[in-house]
């Protein structure tokens, strides 16, 4: 009982300093080292700007997780306005409770980057784009965490600009992090993104669980999840509410994600809940041009949202959506149940190879149960590129009292279905067995996500 009283006060005395518990006991993703960012200068009170204090802590705290111990920065309790800022590697970046970190809203403070190769220019404007608010290419074994601190984007400013049109380069992403391995991402709250969400590009091993995504719904382009040209990620337990898709799984665009090459693939969804009246719950594309293969959303809830999964290509996309797998759904008052777009536009140079076809084929939804449905199917393949191995099974739509006349309308797809009402389009009207499911468990990431304090 005496060593344990010492441990403890030891533990005390240490506290504004270093982790004292989990984050010191050597448990599995807790860091040796850990620092608050008051210790560089930081001030919490929502207005002196902290990006060099950020900056400062992420430098000194990679220098002293060079022992393999890895280190955490702390953000206490606060309102911490900065600048962008980025990461480095074996590091957690820590919100604790009422812990809010405020994105600068005077744009010289975010510098220009490079746009992605995969685009070949800013999403939304040629040229290079605004760097993320933060960041990292490179890495392995980062951690966001804490105890549902806040990332606030502080949005409305980069949304005022791009409705008037006054942006000459892209908006930054609340998060991007490129070519890095490890990633977890959980208990924590984004907040009024400029533009995407949660952006994990050319990355592997990526685990984003018990995150809530906020965004006003009608705000331009605030995309929840985004994996892009990623593998083997896993997106659990989040709740979005968003101005476009509550998650898009993404692989480059046009040229550009062909030249580059590297599908998303090998990604599960589970227990999502999004709600989005302008776009989907979950977009295969419309950036799919270094292909996107087997993904599996499960046991998902969709409230108030246009559609359900939506693939969305087009005639100069290439690449493929295909072995996709969806079960298990809930949704409330949706435009479409089942939506598949062919003839997507939006071109990196306003121009397009005609020759790059996309391929679609495997898609797979079952138990679906939906109500207060305007229309069952809207499924749109390309002419002479038609939409293949489609099935649906096990689907309950309920009608609203505005519902449309006509419930599917199909054109340039081909499917079968089993148990579907209302009844389908002839064109996947062939009488089906139930949709497959892989029975194997994709394994991503850690079994346990790290219970660390600092």
């Amino acid at each position: 009982m005496q060593a344990a009283a010492v441990a403890v006060a030891l533990c005390a005395a240490a506290a504004l300093l270093a982790s004292c518990g989990a984050g010191a006991s050597g448990g599995e993703g807790c860091r040796k080292h850990a620092a608050r960012v008051t210790e560089y200068g930081a001030v919490g009170d929502g207005k002196r700007l902290n990006t060099a204090a950020f900056a400062k802590a992420v430098v000194d705290l990679a220098e002293r997780a060079r022992d393999g111990g890895g280190a955490a920065l702390v953000v206490p309790k606060g309102k911490w306005l900065t600048g962008p800022f980025n990461l480095t590697s074996h590091f957690t970046l820590y919100l604790d409770e009422g812990a809010e970190i405020l994105a600068s809203q005077d744009m010289k403070d975010w510098p220009l980057i490079a746009p992605l190769p995969s685009y070949g220019r800013g999403r939304d404007e040629p040229g290079p784009r605004y760097s993320n608010f933060i960041a990292g290419s490179n890495l392995t074994d980062v951690i966001i965490t804490g105890k549902n601190g806040t990332i606030n984007g502080q949005g409305q400013v980069w949304w005022d600009k791009y409705h008037a049109k006054e942006l000459k380069f892209t908006r930054g992403y609340l998060l991007e992090l490129l070519y890095s391995d490890g990633i977890i991402i959980s208990n924590v709250t984004f907040v009024d993104s400029p533009s995407w969400n949660l952006h994990p590009t050319y990355c592997t091993n990526v685990t984003i669980s018990g995150v809530t995504i906020l965004a006003p719904v009608h705000s331009p382009n605030t995309d929840g999840i985004d994996p892009d040209s990623s593998s083997h990620v896993r997106i659990e337990d989040c709740y979005i509410v968003s101005g476009d898709d509550c998650i898009a799984v993404k692989s480059g665009w046009d040229e550009y994600g062909i030249k580059f090459n590297m599908p998303s693939q090998h990604i599960v969804i589970k227990r999502l809940t999004c709600i989005s009246p302008t776009s989907a719950m979950i977009a295969l594309g419309s950036e799919m041009s270094g292909g996107i293969r087997d993904v599996r959303a499960e046991d998902s809830v969709a409230i108030n949202t246009e559609s359900a999964v939506r693939v969305k290509s087009g005639v100069g996309r290439g690449g493929f959506v295909k072995d996709i797998f969806v079960r298990g759904l809930s949704l409330h008052t949706m435009k479409w149940v089942f939506w598949m777009t062919g003839n997507y536009g939006q071109h990196p140079d306003n121009s397009s190879d005609p020759n790059a076809m996309p391929e679609v084929t495997g898609i797979n939804y079952s138990d679906v149960f939906a109500e207060n449905v305007t229309m069952a199917g809207r499924m749109e393949g390309i002419p002479n590129d038609p939409y293949t191995g489609i099935c649906i099974s096990n689907v309950t739509a309920r009608l609203a009292p505005d519902a449309k006349k006509l419930q599917w309308n199909c054109t340039d797809v081909k499917g079968v279905a089993s148990d579907v009402h209302p009844k389908p389009c002839p064109e996947l009207g062939a009488e089906g067995k139930p949709c497959a499911f892989p029975e194997e468990e994709l394994v991503i990431g850690p079994p346990e996500l790290p219970k660390c304090s600092y």
